[in-house]
């Protein structure tokens, strides 16, 4: 960890937290979910650096040590593409394979759609092939629960609110429990609010330490939850206009088989049919028999092995 390189990119007049390891030639840009931060890849920007990649991570607008926007309930994700684009200009580079996980596989996506000069590979992390809109899954939508925890969090003031109630490193560390679980977090009617689904002294999973929490904690201390609920809550059902392209770059996507998401109606059919396949038809799919929605954090050592040998694939 010691040997990871903190810096800032501009991006739309915005200064943007980059963390970086390894000289390699060929890049790997990591791309962050919710509740996340560029430290939810500390584990993998060391083993593709000891693999003789260039790793690099990026805090989106809005997130732990970037800047936010002057206005964040208007950030889209068309703005995080474009922060991505601006790291690769400010640092020069052309051509990367990225990395992206939860809300960061929307981004990854639609980079390779509008910027398929730049992106060498994809490989997605617990959301596969996705689109703002949720393209293809939105003949799904009326089957989600009042309750789900996503269209709680749309409705501007109500996760607000919610969690208000608590200190971030409090909120961080319902959300990582919750998350964590193989059901969706859903309140059972109206007077319930997401965070009370998780007691406070739970304890966390064995894979994320206090050490962690207390990271995570210290970064959404700073940077709040303004610009998180925005991107992706409140733009994830505004269409991107892209539902009819398709991918043309290999990709890699990973699920855990115990992940929530895969309990998203339709969403498991839509990945195991092969119908994913009529959007990026160069794909991998793994199945991890134990994995949640942070493999990359609870199964590391997998996870690099399962990445890099994909990357080392792509590259020959």
């Amino acid at each position: 960890m010691e040997n990871i390189q903190h810096s800032h990119v501009q991006a739309k007049g915005l200064k943007l937290h980059v963390a970086e390891i390894g000289t390699g030639s060929k890049v790997v840009v990591f791309l962050h979910g919710f509740p996340e931060i560029w430290y939810s890849w500390r584990h993998q920007m060391i083993a593709v650096a000891n693999a003789d990649y260039r790793a690099i991570s990026i805090d989106f607008r809005g997130y732990g040590l970037s800047e936010h926007p002057s206005e964040p309930e208007k950030a889209t994700f068309n703005d995080f593409v474009d922060d991505v684009i601006a790291l690769l200009d400010s640092l020069g580079i052309s051509k990367a394979h990225f990395v992206g996980k939860d809300f960061g596989a929307f981004v990854a996506a639609m980079l390779a759609i509008l910027y398929p000069d730049r992106v060498l590979s994809i490989i997605l992390l617990g959301v596969p092939f996705l689109l703002p809109g949720l393209s293809p899954l939105q003949s799904q939508l009326p089957l989600i629960p009042p309750g789900f925890y996503m269209l709680r969090w749309m409705v501007p003031g109500r996760a607000e609110a919610d969690f208000g109630r608590f200190d971030a490193k409090t909120v961080v560390r319902k959300v990582y429990t919750m998350f964590s679980g193989s059901l969706p977090p859903v309140a059972v009617d109206d007077n319930q609010e997401i965070m009370d689904l998780v007691d406070s002294s739970t304890p966390l999973p064995p894979w994320f330490s206090e050490e962690d929490l207390a990271e995570y904690g210290s970064l959404y201390e700073k940077c709040g939850f303004r610009t998180a609920l925005q991107v992706p809550y409140r733009t994830m059902m505004v269409p991107c206009g892209l539902d009819d392209r398709k991918i043309t770059a290999p990709g890699l996507l990973v699920m855990g088989e115990k992940d929530y998401i895969m309990k998203f109606p339709g969403l498991e059919d839509y990945i195991r049919t092969g119908k994913i396949k009529e959007s990026v038809p160069n794909l991998d799919v793994t199945f991890m028999p134990e994995g949640n929605h942070f493999v990359q954090e609870q199964l590391p050592e997998e996870v690099n092995r399962l990445i890099i040998s994909f990357l080392n694939k792509t590259c020959e």
